[in-house]
């Protein structure tokens, strides 16, 4: 079974999570971007914040998981972006078959 998994990334608006996951997809790092808004709170810089996000579930092939966090990290503007990869251990094969496909280099 190839390593298929789920990446979360959080975005300062829908704007910014939109660009974030159409480049994905186009560049066939993910097969496919869920967005869903959020209320994060979470300790930056000492302090306690408490921001409305954008959710990114990303469906990918982990071993583009570098890359991915590479171009995640040169499109978004948090200095250190939320960007965590959890592996699928099962799923329908023909979902699973269809991420390969859509995360295969078409260079």
């Amino acid at each position: 079974m190839a390593d298929y998994g789920i990446v979360l990334v959080t975005a300062s608006s829908a704007d910014e999570a939109k660009a974030i996951a159409k480049t994905l997809v186009e560049e066939h790092l993910a097969a496919c971007v869920s967005l869903t808004p959020v209320r994060s709170i979470y300790t930056w810089q000492g302090n306690i914040e408490e921001d409305e996000e954008w959710q990114l579930v990303i469906k990918t092939d982990l071993m583009q998981f570098d890359r991915l966090a590479s171009r995640v990290c040169q499109l978004h503007r948090y200095d250190v972006p939320e960007i965590i990869a959890v592996p699928i251990v099962n799923g329908s094969a023909a979902y699973l078959d269809w991420i390969g496909k859509q995360c295969q280099s078409t260079d």
